[in-house]
């Protein structure tokens, strides 16, 4: 008799980022002006997140389930808004312009995913979004906007780098001089990224599963 084999349950948050073998070396010197649409849309989206959020958590309080509606909405939020991060801020991972739907789309380069809860914790509602993420929040922080301080002195006059940005400069200053974007780099500037969105789906009470302390590098969760 054969023993039987331990199944590994996917991850409920599922982030994809598919990197363009062909970007273009200049092209990143203005995707974060092509995508002003993008971020008009999205703050009135982000506004109506806010909202959705707050209707959550007294649904969830109450009933112990997260509204469907509500649920699909904020994904679709939250999707709209990783794939203009991954074309003009943050990964630069594509010059295919985002599309204006919070549809999941396997032809687009970045999707995200989040698996639908049946029930979710009533009392964790209560703690989960600042108490219990204070430790993600401390590490995302640092990750975003710890760096190289730059100045004149080591006074509280000079200015920092973040991470990102130098990670973002060095892929960029290779791009242009190889057509290349390193992908030691990318896999790790994709870490970052799905660590930040697992944390925000956490916090947004999509789920109960408390985010791993652990950077899942490369294009998605099974590389």
């Amino acid at each position: 008799m054969e023993p039987e084999k331990s199944v590994v349950p996917a991850n409920p948050i599922r982030v994809r980022g598919d990197l363009d073998p062909g970007l273009s070396r200049w092209m990143w010197l203005v995707k974060w002006l092509l995508a002003i649409p993008h971020y008009i849309v999205l703050f009135f989206l982000h506004v109506a997140y806010l909202v959705l959020t707050i209707v959550a958590f007294f649904a969830i309080l109450i009933t112990g389930k997260y509204p469907r509606a509500l649920f699909d909405f904020n994904v679709g939020v939250m999707r709209w808004g990783w794939r203009v991060t991954f074309y003009a801020l943050s990964v630069l991972g594509t010059d295919k312009y985002p599309p204006f739907s919070l549809q999941p789309s396997a032809e687009y380069p970045a999707d995200l995913e989040i698996d639908y809860p049946d029930t979710l914790h009533r009392g964790l509602v209560l703690v989960k979004w600042w108490l219990l993420a204070i430790p993600h929040y401390l590490i995302v922080g640092a990750m975003v906007s710890g760096g190289v301080s730059v100045g004149m002195s080591d006074d509280w006059g000079g200015a920092s780098i973040p991470l990102t940005s130098i990670l973002l400069i060095v892929a960029l200053v290779a791009l242009l001089f190889t057509a290349r974007y390193p992908q030691g780099i990318y896999d790790f500037v994709m870490g970052i990224n799905r660590w930040i969105i697992r944390v925000q789906a956490y916090a947004s009470l999509m789920r109960d599963e408390y985010p791993p302390f652990r950077l899942d590098q490369g294009a998605s969760e099974a590389d």
